[in-house]
């Protein structure tokens, strides 16, 4: 499981300099729907993967309820964006975002059975803190809209509860 840990320190050190690089906390309203969209993609992507290599019916539960809650997400802020007649805005992050995800993916596409199953347990714990906490400490307190922030906040509720069940599996699994 090394590399994947590996991949792991290297998303969470990618994410962190990119910060400090340029403030995520200045991306505007648009900028920060798209990191949020990347984000509920990539978690999406994961559980894709999960369903496919994993044979463990917790995983595949899980998995699908990340496929269902991401998804959900996703659909309420493109209808949010298009009552507002605006469109998620590309940005630094978003790209961050998706360069992580595909190595961790590659890392995670190489393992199997038991050892996929607590790699993909610890990403999504791993990823659900980080996401959970970049959404709650920084882009909620910095999103200018109101309905933009209502949509954050709701989907933080959601996400807070995928990061105890992923904790949960993190604890089954080890």
């Amino acid at each position: 499981m090394k590399p994947f840990v590996s991949a792991i320190a290297l998303i969470a050190t990618m994410s962190v300099s990119s910060v400090y690089a340029q403030d995520l906390g200045d991306l505007n309203d648009l900028e920060m729907a798209h990191v949020a969209y990347t984000a509920d993609n990539i978690d999406i992507r994961y559980a894709h993967l999960a369903l496919a290599i994993s044979t463990n019916s917790d995983i595949h539960t899980f998995a699908n309820t990340m496929i269902r809650d991401h998804t959900a997400v996703n659909a309420a802020a493109l209808g949010l964006l298009e009552q507002l007649g605006a469109t998620a805005q590309d940005n630094f992050f978003s790209q961050a975002l998706s360069a992580g995800a595909e190595e961790i993916i590659n890392d995670l596409s190489a393992l199997r059975g038991a050892e996929f199953d607590k790699a993909y347990a610890a990403n999504e714990l791993a990823y659900h803190q980080t996401v959970n906490g970049l959404v709650e400490g920084t882009m909620i307190p910095n999103i200018d809209n109101e309905e933009v922030r209502a949509l954050f906040q709701q989907g933080l509720e959601i996400f807070k509860v995928h990061e105890g069940h992923a904790e949960m599996m993190v604890e089954s699994l080890n």
